[in-house]
């Protein structure tokens, strides 16, 4: 198997100065301590850890004797862990423990503290995220987590069927693993992936939406939404009569539901509102396929039908009302005609807003290039057209915002307008100043208000 280039480090120079602070102190205490799981995970492979989480032998009560009441907060004394104030952070300091029973899926019943640092890391996911270190002995791995890391694999610490058990979000967290590291899935945790699916019906929907959007992307994201695209549609069943469908059209050289995986795979822009758009953009293709007598395929309507169905999946997922009226936006004009030229792409971001209208740019391209190859160089250059005319649109400051007008709400007031019609009359001024109708001068669009009866 090829052995991925483990980028050696030392630990202790890329540990913030605040975690090694609270081990050297509790070490002098007597007490174990280390870093563990993800931290050391990324700091082997060579990523900047987010998080620096410690776990110690020392209980809540003498982590709170140790580092004093006022550097202490109580954030999880049930299962052990507080949180320690340092000079460059807070650091979450859990005791050793072993879990008890699972009742709901995801926290247990009860924990109880252990002294060794092993048995703490036999009840964690994955082998790469059951590795500890410190100074004094360091890195701690009775997993095997360093091979899998080196291997690229991931695996389950001990029985994957008790570790899905235990919170079935850690299939879907092997899921995105996989797909964020560009690793593989063991044969006997990816068996428990697929057997265990069902179980991911009990979890919290927004836990389950946090990864899948995490999974999407990922580097390895085309290859883990084909593999385990039984997992995908268990969260999301409407996606399954994508699989297999096929397009019918020279554009197209995929079916739907591999054509919805290529197009996520392709974008790289870390927005969840586009990632998201993507993974839905089509799924309502097969709902709106007809075959023409000459053999080709339309799916007219499909976008806006498509932008339906998401918006009522995002519901249920539990996306922000921001992201999800952001995301089925975009799917609903995903297709969208857009000339690049300044009128039409004042017009659009009039329509979208400048942020939005860069995203559906970005969706664009993602989708295009999960096409066949027609002329998609020449595609490209068109979207990069439509980019650099945005871009000239906004770095000249043309209007095509009511805050950019020169006619503001006090001024139609004062005209005797009724307040009930000033934010139409602004949104017609607007309109006329985006056509180039008139110029965006306040005497100006005053005139055209009056010379076309509109006050």
């Amino acid at each position: 198997m090829f052995k991925r280039k483990e980028k050696t480090m030392d630990l202790l120079q890329v540990m913030p100065r605040g975690a090694a602070v609270i081990i050297n102190k509790l070490e002098s205490r007597g007490h174990g301590a280390y870093v563990v799981g993800g931290c050391v995970r990324d700091a082997l492979t060579g990523g900047a850890p987010n998080d620096w989480d410690i776990c110690t032998s020392a209980i809540p009560e003498e982590i709170i004797d140790c580092f004093g009441e006022r550097y202490v907060i109580k954030t999880g004394i049930k299962h052990g862990t507080v949180t320690v104030k340092a000079e460059d952070g807070l650091y979450e300091v859990t005791t050793f423990r072993i879990d008890g029973v699972y009742k709901d899926g995801r926290r247990p019943e009860s924990v109880e503290f252990v002294s060794d640092i092993r048995t703490d890391l036999s009840r964690r996911d994955f082998t790469v995220n059951a590795m500890a270190y410190n100074a004094r002995e360091g890195i701690v791995d009775p997993f095997g987590g360093r091979e899998d890391l080196a291997n690229g694999i991931i695996r389950c610490v001990g029985s994957p069927e008790r570790r899905f058990g235990e919170d079935a979000l850690r299939i879907l967290r092997a899921l995105r693993f996989a797909s964020v590291l560009g690793f593989e899935i063991e044969r006997g945790t990816a068996e428990a992936v697929h057997a265990l699916k069902h179980l991911l019906e009990h979890i919290a929907k927004e836990r389950i939406r946090d990864e899948l959007l995490k999974l999407c992307s990922g580097k390895n994201a085309y290859a883990v939404l084909w593999e385990y695209r039984d997992v995908i549609t268990a969260i999301i069943p409407e996606l399954a009569p994508c699989i297999g469908f096929e397009q019918h059209n020279r554009y197209h050289c995929y079916d739907v539901y591999c054509h919805i995986i290529h197009a996520v795979a392709n974008y790289r822009g870390g927005d969840d509102a586009v990632a998201a758009a993507l993974l839905l953009h089509d799924i309502e293709k097969p709902a709106c396929f007809v075959l023409g007598p000459d053999g080709v395929g339309h799916c007219s309507g499909h976008a806006e039908k498509s932008s339906q169905t998401a918006r009522a999946v995002y519901t249920r997922l539990r996306f922000s009302r921001s992201l999800k009226e952001s995301a089925a936006e975009l799917i609903k004009y995903h297709d969208a005609i857009i000339e690049p030229n300044k009128k039409s792409v004042r017009k659009w971001m009039r329509k979208l807003g400048e942020k939005q209208f860069m995203r559906l740019i970005d969706m664009k391209r993602a989708d295009m290039f999960a096409q066949a190859d027609i002329e998609n160089a020449k595609r490209s250059a068109f979207l990069d057209e439509l980019r650099d005319t945005a871009k000239r649109v906004i770095a000249t400051g043309e209007c095509y915002t009511l805050r950019q007008l020169a006619l503001k709400g006090g001024d139609i007031k004062r005209l005797g307008v009724r307040e009930t019609e000033i934010g139409e009359i602004l949104g017609q001024a607007l309109d006329a100043v985006i056509d180039e109708k008139v110029p965006n001068e306040k005497l100006a669009l005053i005139e055209y208000l009056r010379r076309t009866g509109i006050i």
